[in-house]
């Protein structure tokens, strides 16, 4: 089996989480510059098959977009344009970022750790791929 990539996308950082090849265990990859995640992931995927791509959809909790949704929209188009032959989901990423504070605190990091928002983002996706896999699984 192939892999499934989460995207966690916002201006200035992107996070990226991945399935192991059959799917069961979400694991954080690593947060990229977003100008530099296209050129990120051609090079990801010389190396690895991916076989979906999930990318969180910020709307806020009465389902209308957020200031990033323009953002990640545009950013769709040119998965999209660059990677045909791969399917692009977007999911609801509410919270994803409150989430991943939490399991931070949970996980006993330090405050100044804890304010890291390359590890929030990295942890984020970790939380939207995850979400996704229990509800395929289910």
């Amino acid at each position: 089996m192939a892999r499934i990539l989460a995207i966690d996308y916002g201006l200035k950082r992107t996070g990226l989480a991945v399935t192991d090849p059959l799917q069961i265990i979400a694991t954080g990859l690593t947060t990229v510059e977003s100008p530099k995640l296209i050129q990120f992931l051609k090079d990801y995927f010389r190396t690895e098959t991916v076989e979906l791509m999930l990318i969180g959809e910020p709307k806020n909790w009465d389902d209308t977009d957020t200031h990033a949704t323009p953002l990640v929209r545009e950013i769709i188009k040119k998965l999209q344009k660059e990677f045909p032959s791969i399917p692009l989901k977007p999911v609801d990423e509410r919270y994803t970022s409150k989430m991943a504070s939490r399991a931070m605190i949970d996980m006993g990091l330090k405050k100044k750790q804890r304010q890291n928002k390359a590890l929030i983002d990295e942890i984020a996706a970790t939380i939207l791929l995850q979400e996704y896999l229990s509800r395929v699984n289910q």
